[in-house]
């Protein structure tokens, strides 16, 4: 994760001279080791109506202006909250869900982890947002909030699976206390055609894996798989033991799936019943997470692959309050090292 750095005086004084010649914000984040929405945000606190000399307001960032708004903030923030002598501990709590898209759980476990001797219950934090304590964090940056966990009820198929179905998976794969099975999910963006990331997740440690493809195809399905075959190679059998999919044209092709590009059976595909997407409750999961970096109706055809890349490694280092705060990625290590 990038060091946590907030903004100070000489840092404002340098977005304002920046901004003078037209800087980009991202040049600008990438110079004071932020992330650019801090910049926006920035940018905001500071501007202010100029007049030029043809008598036309435009507007312009103040650092002084910024520099006084962020002052103000502190002092709003009070000694007698908990927060209130601590404002690193405030301004970090803010980064973390405005900025790294973390939830208010999330946020407080990476600040306990980063050593903060300030430590406040999500309730207080929610508390503190509903008052406008925080400057910038508001209920609009939290990623979920108060919803209701849903209740899938049974359904009766009235269709038979495409493959082999979920019925006839091994019950150890029900209990997720044997590592290496899988379930794997397309998201797609606002085009019908075009790109979309094929997403896999491992059911024990809720590893991550995301791949951009060229379309959502069956073959491109059974491409990607070879691909990550090859990364893997011999050690594809054990990590990889089973994958569990639903009944999409894109995951017809189960022989496909199934075959090693170095001949035999590489991995055991199961089809969950039609319209039964709780039997891929990692994948519904973990799909939110992208969804925070990627908002459904975006072009993925504009995501770089570098950006995919990105979003994996953020979901698979987020900490979880399954895993007593761990990551995915810990889980996982840990997961392959008994395997090798």
């Amino acid at each position: 994760m990038r060091k946590y750095h907030h903004l100070k005086y000489p840092d404002r004084l340098r977005i304002e001279t920046c901004l003078r010649t037209n800087t980009p914000y991202k040049t600008i984040a990438n110079l004071l080791g932020v992330h650019v929405s801090t910049i926006y945000r920035e940018v905001e606190r500071g501007k202010y109506l100029h007049r030029n000399s043809e008598w036309i307001d435009e507007e312009r960032y103040s650092c002084d202006k910024a520099e006084e708004q962020y002052q103000q903030g502190l002092r709003d923030k009070g000694t007698d909250l908990k927060i209130g002598s601590d404002h690193a501990y405030a301004d970090y709590i803010e980064h973390m869900i405005c900025d790294e898209k973390y939830s208010v759980d999330a946020a407080l476990a990476s600040a306990k982890a980063e050593g903060f001797a300030t430590s406040v219950t999500r309730t207080t934090i929610y508390s503190y947002i509903d008052k406008g304590i925080f400057y910038r964090l508001t209920n609009k940056d939290l990623p979920v909030r108060g919803k209701k966990k849903h209740k899938y009820r049974k359904i009766r198929a009235k269709s038979l699976p495409k493959g082999t179905s979920i019925d006839k998976r091994p019950k150890v794969v029900y209990s997720r206390k044997d590592f290496g099975h899988w379930e794997m999910d397309l998201v797609v963006g606002k085009r019908k055609r075009g790109s979309v990331l094929c997403v896999m997740t491992e059911r024990k440690t809720r590893d991550e894996i995301i791949r951009k493809m060229s379309g959502k195809a069956a073959e491109n399905v059974v491409n990607m798989l070879n691909g990550l075959e090859a990364d893997y190679g011999e050690r594809f059998r054990n990590i990889f033991k089973s994958i569990t999919v639903d009944n999409g044209v894109e995951f017809s092709d189960q022989e496909g799936m199934e075959t090693s590009i170095y001949g035999g059976k590489r991995t055991a595909v199961y089809y969950c019943h039609p319209y039964c997407a709780s039997e891929r409750g990692s994948n519904e999961n973990n799909n939110k997470l992208i969804r925070r970096h990627i908002p459904k109706g975006e072009d993925i055809d504009k995501v770089s692959v570098e950006e995919v890349q990105r979003i994996e490694d953020w979901i698979n280092n987020y900490p979880r309050r399954l895993f007593g705060w761990r990551s995915a990625a810990d889980m996982f290590r840990e997961s392959v090292a008994l395997i090798e």
